[in-house]
């Protein structure tokens, strides 16, 4: 097998490409569970108030606000820690 750089076929390699695709489509679940999370929620319970994203931004305390609220919220949560291991993964590797 080669070791070319951007040679994704290496040994012990656990998937290459495949796994990247994979953590980003269990992000894209993720997203979607917290959208439907909030929507269920503003289906089911009375008396919400309004969200507010990030502190700042209202969202209107419907179905569709809180879906909108959750799917962001998860998206942000998830999404830096994720950005910032991909960024670093890419340092290192380039690095060695």
């Amino acid at each position: 097998m080669s070791n070319q750089p951007g040679d994704d076929s290496r040994e012990g390699d656990a998937g290459g490409r495949s796994g990247s695709r994979f953590v980003l489509g269990l992000y894209a679940a993720l997203v979607a569970v917290g959208a439907a999370v909030g929507f269920l929620t503003a289906t089911f319970v009375e008396g919400l108030q309004q969200p507010m994203f990030l502190f700042v931004v209202p969202f209107p305390a419907t179905p569709l606000g809180f879906a909108a609220f959750g799917g962001l919220t998860l998206a942000l949560v998830l999404g830096v820690p994720l950005a910032l291991v991909i960024y670093v993964s890419r340092e290192i590797d380039s690095e060695g």
